[in-house]
C-alpha cells in the first residue's frame, strides 16, 4: 500500500518537534526553547483510525545570518511542496502573524498540496479564539491546537486522513522488481542511474511515480524489466546547502517505502558514515532488501588486500548486521554496476523463499536443545516447541515457546544466526517473532 508522507513546516519555536512527538508517541526530536534546537530531519508513523501515514519533522535551522536563515525556511517550504502528499504549517498563536509565516502561506497558497494550519500553543478556548488572525492567509483549513497537550489534534488526524490517498491499486498490480538507489548526497546516485540506463544494454521508458514531479524509470536488462525508483539528482537547486541534505532525506525516505531492493550507495572515499548507518537502519526497519554498493572505487590507489580490509572495515561498524552483500563498483567506469542488478534479483528471491514447516523444526529443534535459551529467574526451563515461517512480502518466523517475554535478546540473535547458518537470506532483514506455545 502506498503510505503518504506529510511534512511539518514553520519556523523555528513554534513547536514543530512537539508537535511530531505527539503524533508519533515518541521523543525523537529535541525539543527546547531556544530556536533551531533540532539540526536532523526526523521521520515516524502515525496511525489514526487504522490508517497509516508517515510524518517528516523539518526542525529548526540554525542560521548564520538572518537573511540566510529565511532562506533555508523558503526552501524547505518549496522542497517539502515537491515532495510531500500534504503540509502541517505550524503557527504560534501567542506570537501572532509574522511576515515569515505570510511568506510561506504565500506559497502554500500557490501550490496545489493540501495544506493545513495549525495554530499552535492554543492551550484553551481563549487562545484557540486567536485562529481568526490567520484566516487571512486565504487558506480554508485552520486549527488551533495544542501540540504539548494534544487539544484539538483529533480533528486535524480526522480531517488530514480523509484526504490523503491510502489507494493500494497501483502497488498491487506491479509485478516488477523495484530498486531503489538510495544515499547521502553527492555519492553518485545520479551517475549510477545514468549508467544503469545507458542505451548499450537498456530501453528507458519514463513512467509516472508516486508524486506530481517524481519520475521512476523501466529498466530493460536481458529481457527482463526492472523500476529503477526515482532518488537522484535534485530538480531545483537548493540555495542552501543544509537543505540539499534535506531534499536528500526526504527522496530517501519515500523510496525505501516504495522499493523492494534498496542498494545503499556508500562513497569509498569517505567509507561508510552514521548517515548512511541510519538509512541502513530505516531499510532493516522495512524489511527491504539491501545490498551495500561502494562507489567511486576507481578512486582508490589499489594494494593487496584492499578491497578485504575496506569491507573488514565496513562490517565492524555494521556489528550483528553482518547478512548484508558488499559490492565494489564504479559508476563512472561502469565497472560491476550490472552485477547489482543479478544482485538484486537474488536478494527479491531470498525474501519471497518459504521454508516449509517440517524442513524447519527437524533442522533447527535439535540445534535449539543442544544450545536452549537460558532459564528463567524462577528457574523454570524454557522450551521452544515449535517453528513456523508467515509473511508474504518478506520471512516473518515464529517461535512458539513458553515464556517468551524471558527470553533475553542475545539469544533472539543467536536463533537469527542459527536460522541464517541453515537457510541463508543474504541481504534479507527477517523478523523472529517468540510466542506463547
Amino acid at each position: 500500500m502506498k503510505i503518504p508522507i506529510v511534512v511539518i513546516v514553520g519556523r523555528p519555536n513554534v513547536g514543530k518537534s512537539t508537535l511530531f512527538n505527539r503524533l508519533t508517541k515518541s521523543k525523537s526530536s529535541i525539543v527546547d526553547d531556544v530556536s533551531g534546537v533540532t539540526r536532523d530531519r526526523i521521520y515516524g508513523e502515525v496511525e489514526w483510525n487504522g490508517k497509516i501515514f508517515r510524518v517528516l519533522d523539518t526542525g529548526g535551522y540554525v542560521p548564520g545570518s538572518d537573511d540566510r536563515f529565511e532562506a533555508a525556511i523558503r526552501e524547505q517550504v518549496k522542497i517539502a511542496l515537491d515532495e510531500a502528499d500534504a503540509i502541517l504549517f505550524v503557527t504560534d498563536a501567542r506570537t501572532g502573524v509574522t511576515p515569515l509565516d505570510e511568506e510561506v502561506a504565500n506559497l502554500l497558497r500557490s501550490s496545489q498540496k493540501p495544506s493545513l494550519i495549525l495554530v499552535n500553543k492554543a492551550d484553551n478556548e481563549k487562545y484557540g479564539e486567536l485562529k481568526s488572525d490567520f484566516y487571512k492567509f486565504g487558506l480554508e483549513n485552520v486549527f488551533d491546537i495544542s501540540a504539548l497537550s494534544g487539544r484539538n489534534l483529533g480533528d486535524v488526524l480526522d480531517y488530514l486522513t480523509g484526504i490523503l490517498n491510502f489507494s493500494d491499486n497501483e502497488i498491487e498490480k506491479e509485478t516488477r522488481l523495484k530498486i531503489a538507489i538510495v544515499g547521502r548526497p553527492n555519492v553518485g546516485k545520479s551517475s549510477l542511474t545514468n549508467a544503469l540506463l545507458g542505451k548499450e544494454r537498456s530501453i528507458v521508458t519514463d513512467i509516472p511515480g508516486t508524486t506530481r514531479d517524481s519520475i521512476d524509470s523501466v529498466l530493460k536488462y536481458y529481457g527482463e524489466e526492472f523500476i529503477l525508483v526515482d532518488t537522484a539528482g535534485l530538480r531545483k537547486k537548493a540555495k542552501v546547502k543544509e537543505n540539499i541534505e534535506f531534499y536528500s532525506n526526504v527522496r530517501t525516505y519515500k523510496a525505501l517505502g516504495e522499493c523492494d531492493v534498496a542498494i545503499i550507495l556508500l562513497d569509498a572515499q569517505s567509507g561508510l558514515e552514521k548517515q548512511d548507518q541510519r538509512i541502513i537502519d530505516e531499510a532493516i526497519r522495512r524489511r527491504k532488501g539491501i545490498i551495500l554498493a561502494v562507489n567511486k572505487w576507481d578512486l582508490i590507489e589499489k594494494e593487496t588486500n584492499t578491497a578485504k580490509l575496506f569491507e573488514e572495515k565496513i562490517r565492524e561498524k555494521l556489528g550483528s548486521v553482518d547478512y548484508i552483500p558488499i559490492i565494489f563498483i564504479s559508476a563512472l567506469t561502469k565497472k560491476r554496476i550490472y552485477k547489482l542488478i543479478e544482485l538484486a534479483k537474488q536478494i527479491q528471491a531470498e525474501r519471497k523463499k518459504k521454508i516449509p514447516t517440517s524442513k524447519l523444526n527437524d533442522v533447527l529443534l535439535p540445534e535449539i536443545q543442544k544450545n536452549p535459551p537460558p532459564a528463567t529467574k524462577r528457574g523454570r526451563e524454557i522450551k521452544i516447541k515449535y517453528i513456523t515461517q508467515v509473511g508474504e512480502k518478506y520471512p516473518i518466523f515464529f517461535f512458539f515457546a513458553n515464556d517468551v517475554k524471558e527470553i533475553p535478546q542475545h539469544y533472539k540473535r543467536f536463533i537469527e544466526k542459527l536460522l541464517r547458518n541453515n537457510f541463508g537470506f543474504e541481504g534479507v532483514p527477517v523478523s523472529i517473532i517468540f510466542k506463547e506455545r
